[in-house]
């Protein structure tokens, strides 16, 4: 049986690629100079990790009015996040749909690769559902249906288009260190922050590393290797209860703020 968003998008696992989403996304310029102008990365990383989760898994598992609601505090968080070319930096506006194309792109891509690393390989059927199901993620913001790369081979067209226009500046250096080396967090969460930066490091375009200043030594490849083994034969085996805690979680407490 073929499978589809619903039967990935809640594997807890998936968060460990969201350090290589981020910096995927802020590679884009004019991603970039917004997030580098309006994120609250530094002093609030857990929030915005609620919030994007809590995004994610209504639009993939609420119910309608849910959807309505976190479509309207992503809205609200993005209404004042624009600014006009300056400097020789691109405007940016958070409501513009190709940005936002970007943004959902980086997540699927990042994704289903991390979800076959550890589960194992789509058959054809599947890939092609999971890639048509996880446009909703743009398009129930602002992104057009019809933008949306009709398959999969479009996708990929789109996607190289796109890789080659991606630049790195002191801006998002920056932000990237915010987000790989947090200093307002709890403990157990900077004790993780060392495997964090391995996935986040391993999983990242060899050209986007080097641009970012991150190094992937002979060692680190080795160590990512061994991670990813451990998680192919680990996690796949985990009961499902367990892998799909953190989609459980976001969604009770979005209820209880809806009063539900």
């Amino acid at each position: 049986m073929a499978r589809g968003l619903r039967d990935i998008a809640g594997e807890a696992i998936l968060l460990a690629g969201g350090g290589r989403a981020i910096l995927m996304q802020i590679a884009h310029p004019a991603v970039g100079r917004g997030v580098a102008e309006h994120s609250d990365f530094a002093s609030r990383p857990l929030d915005r990790l609620h919030a994007t989760m809590t995004y994610v898994y209504a639009v993939v598992y609420g119910t309608e009015a849910e959807i309505t609601a976190v479509r309207r505090r992503v809205n609200l968080a993005h209404s004042p996040v624009h600014g006009k070319t300056a400097a020789g930096r691109p405007a940016y506006d958070a409501f513009d749909p190709e940005l936002q194309l970007w943004v959902a792109a980086t997540l699927y891509e990042t994704a289903v690769d991390l979800y076959q690393r550890v589960f194992g390989r789509f058959d054809e059927e599947s890939a092609e559902r999971v890639y048509r199901e996880y446009g909703v993620l743009g398009t129930s913001l602002q992104v057009p249906a019809g933008a949306w790369p009709p398959d999969r081979a479009a996708f990929l067209d789109y996607w190289k288009s796109v890789l080659p226009t991606l630049r790195v500046t002191d801006e998002t250096r920056r932000v990237a260190r915010e987000i790989l080396r947090p200093s307002a967090v709890p403990l157990w969460l900077k004790a993780v922050m060392p495997l964090a930066r391995l996935m986040t490091v391993g999983l990242l375009p060899e050209q986007l590393r080097a641009a970012f200043g991150l190094a992937m030594t002979p060692r680190n490849q080795r160590r990512f290797d061994r991670w990813i083994r451990i998680m192919a034969a680990v996690f796949p085996r985990l009961p499902v209860r367990i892998r799909r805690s953190m989609r459980d979680h976001e969604l009770a407490e979005l209820r209880r703020s809806l009063g539900e």
